[in-house]
């Protein structure tokens, strides 16, 4: 293993329960601990716990926070209350996406922003850039690890290790200082399964101790650690999107099918408002779709899509679903070529293979 990769605070307990390590994106972590198959469907029936601290967090805090975030956010800030969170997007002027991301209420001047692990960085600039007065824009990433408890029996997982009635914390409400057996946990109900569950924020010095204890506590429940490549399969089912597959610099929001992020008549201009007003009165030149293949092939990240000899789009993402035992995916294609049972080519390895136009998602709780 590459010595330069970042490690997350659970990086030495990975070996200890058989994760199998591999380099995403600059860091060290686990694709699977026992099968990405088993780990799947351990998550849609029981439960499944996933590091996820190499996600990103920025603090964004001042009297200018809400009016800053209007601007360069395309979702509308003004309404969530302290406690929610909100799936928004950022964009550039062209109507392409800097990167899809969480932003969490703490109070009117107090933000937590949670944002992708490979564009960190960047995200960092683009936002510090077009900072305006009263308004601090902090980079903590380092000072925060995550873990996801997902599956149908988190709740009941986790209510064995804290006093706090979890089940008063709904669909995208968190919990700030919530005590789980000793730690400080900001406790959020949203994830990136499909499945209902908890993300959890803590220190780094409590990541280790915290993992542990919900292995445990999940035990006879079926709880599993779980690797990306699970939460790919599970991410994919649900449609939720992956930056840098179905979301980059050159796609919009709108392209990708989160269009319920962007609300492009709020009060405050936002950046990149023109072009997703447009498209959002009269749809993308291209759209996101479901695909099923009918010729035998797995539609992969990248392979080109073919209407006859009319090269039309491309997979953003594609696989065997563990839940549908199917060979889906999913493409980006000219608007034209993106209703139900539509016929379209994918190239897999110079061949071009038979595929459907079907709904979408393929899987919901």
């Amino acid at each position: 293993m590459n010595d330069t990769l970042k490690k997350t605070p659970l990086f030495d307990t990975y070996k200890e329960f058989g994760g199998k390590v591999i380099d995403f994106g600059g860091w060290a972590l686990p694709v699977q601990f026992s099968s990405i198959k088993e780990e799947h469907h351990a998550v849609r029936k029981n439960a499944g716990l996933f590091d996820v601290s190499h996600m990103g967090e920025v603090k964004v805090t001042g009297s200018g926070s809400l009016a800053y975030l209007q601007k360069m956010m395309t979702n509308d800030i003004s309404k969530i209350k302290n406690g929610q969170a909100q799936y928004t997007a950022m964009c550039y002027e062209n109507g392409g996406t800097v990167d899809d991301l969480l932003v969490y209420k703490k109070s009117e001047d107090d933000y937590l922003l949670v944002i992708n692990a490979s564009n960190i960085e960047k995200d960092v600039e683009w936002m510090q850039q077009h900072k305006i007065d009263n308004v601090t824009v902090e980079n903590i990433s380092d000072q925060v690890a995550q873990i996801a408890l997902q599956g149908p029996k988190a709740e009941s997982i986790l209510q064995k290790l804290t006093q706090e009635d979890l089940s008063a914390i709904t669909f995208f409400k968190f919990k700030d200082d919530v005590n789980i057996n000793g730690s400080s946990v900001l406790v959020s109900r949203t994830g990136y399964t499909g499945e209902d569950g908890f993300e959890l924020y803590c220190s780094p010095e409590d990541a280790e101790k915290l993992w542990k204890e919900l292995l445990e506590a999940g035990k006879e429940d079926g709880l599993l650690p779980c690797g990306l490549g699970a939460r790919d399969t599970l991410r994919f089912e649900a449609k939720l999107a992956l930056y840098g597959q179905e979301l980059t610099a050159d796609i919009s929001p709108i392209e990708a099918g989160i269009g319920f992020a962007v609300k492009p008549d709020k009060e405050t201009a936002f950046i990149g408002q023109d072009v997703l007003k447009e498209q959002k009165a009269n749809g993308a030149p291209r759209k996101l779709v479901g695909i099923e293949m009918i010729d035998k092939g797995i539609p992969r990240h990248g392979y080109k899509v073919f209407a006859g000899e009319n090269e039309i789009g491309f997979v953003t993402t594609g696989t065997q679903s563990p839940t549908l035992g199917k060979n889906v995916g999913y493409i980006l294609v000219e608007k034209e070529y993106a209703s139900l049972g539509q016929e379209v080519l994918v190239e897999v390895r110079k061949k071009k293979l038979k595929a459907e136009v079907v709904k979408s998602p393929f899987y919901k709780r």
